[in-house]
């Protein structure tokens, strides 16, 4: 039974979007597949790692029959990708085999049966629903990911959180060492509510999203979140436990503070890091009226120095930050300067944008 008939790129699209939660090694075997299902014209495109699932849907199909059946995700896109750009591409499903074929190139994969495929359960009622544009939601999740945890013990921090708080929608990402908060404002007026958001998901959908005004449909259940765009659905499990109150986190009050050119600074800190081991990423920061002077060290005694000017007229204070840091939230805004607010030398770092309440980033100190 002929499935699909098409040309290369067209199939090759809806198998790229699905294709990027599959994992090779899992404890079911069929997990490593994707589901393809065909009625009529209309095929749809379905993956799953039983956290996270991913559907999408393209009008490809050959024929009015209606079939299904899985297939190993990376070697049907492994031989996609390897056939020439402009050729024709048909999908045959006969005895368990699906056969790929385009001019002379032939390849015959083995299927498991679709009905044996473990999709996600939808969740029967919504606590929330809303829209935001594409480009929206991709700013918010960009703008604070890179300070969510990996594989923290403590779970809730290996996601992000996600707030909607009257016309507000908030997303908070921290692993504890320092912690990023964007807002944007909305026409909608919400109900407060929280819940955290996979990491996983959350790479997934920067990587889907595009920079368009097209609207994003969420719906947030108990323990589930959906977000349907285009032509994608993307159903996740919700990560269970407490977030940290943020609130309490973000320092407010600080009247030490200075705004500097954010490209100047993150050259001055990549220059620093060079001297930097593996192990500590230490720079020491020495703030006093007019200079900002940074400075690193390694086992070796070689060292680091660099001297900026600032318009400071604050209290001296010598502290001590974690590069790394430092470098993502830089690496990461478009901004031409930062504001950076100090309290003294124990306290946490506040860094943000000149004239925009709505982005924050804190980090904490380290002692040199």
């Amino acid at each position: 039974m002929q499935l699909v008939k098409t040309t290369r790129d067209t199939l090759l699209r809806p198998l790229q979007i699905v294709s990027g939660i599959v994992e090779r090694r899992h404890t079911m075997p069929i997990l490593a597949n994707i589901l393809i299902r065909k009625e009529g014209e209309a095929v749809s495109f379905l993956s799953t790692d039983t956290e996270v699932q991913i559907t999408t849907n393209a009008n490809i199909g050959s024929g009015a029959d209606v079939a299904g059946t899985t297939v190993a995700a990376r070697k049907l896109l492994d031989i996609l990708r390897a056939l020439p750009e402009s050729g024709d591409v048909t999908m045959t499903l006969l005895n368990k085999r699906l056969t790929v074929q385009s001019g002379k190139s032939r390849f015959a994969l083995q299927t498991l049966a679709a009905e044996e495929f473990p999709t996600v359960q939808e969740a029967e009622t919504f606590n929330a629903s809303f829209t935001l544009p594409q480009k929206t939601l991709k700013h918010l999740f960009n703008m604070v990911h890179f300070a969510m945890a990996q594989q923290d013990i403590r779970y809730y921090l290996n996601g992000l959180l996600l707030v909607l708080d009257g016309e507000n929608v908030i997303a908070v990402a921290t692993d504890g060492h320092r912690l990023a908060f964007c807002q944007v404002k909305t026409e909608q007026a919400f109900e407060r509510q929280e819940v955290i958001i996979p990491r996983k998901t959350i790479i997934e959908l920067q990587r889907l999203l595009e920079e368009n005004d097209e609207p994003v449909q969420l719906d947030i259940a108990a323990n589930q979140v959906k977000l349907g765009f285009t032509d994608i659905e993307l159903i996740s499990k919700l990560v269970e436990g407490k977030f940290p109150d943020y609130t309490r986190v973000i320092p407010k009050g600080y009247k030490n503070d200075f705004t500097i050119s954010r490209d100047e600074l993150l050259r001055s800190l990549q220059r620093a890091a060079i001297m930097t081991s593996d192990k500590f990423k230490g720079v020491r920061c020495i703030i006093s009226p007019g200079s900002l002077k940074i400075s690193s060290t390694n086992a070796d005694q070689e060292e680091a120095v660099e001297e900026l000017e600032i318009d400071y007229g604050g209290d001296n204070i010598d502290i001590g930050f974690n590069v790394t840091y430092l470098l993502d939230v830089l690496n990461n805004l478009k901004c031409d300067q930062v504001n950076v607010s100090l309290g003294d030398s124990n306290s946490s770092a506040l860094i943000s944008i000149p004239d925009n309440p709505d982005f924050k980033y804190v980090v904490m100190p380290m002692r040199i």
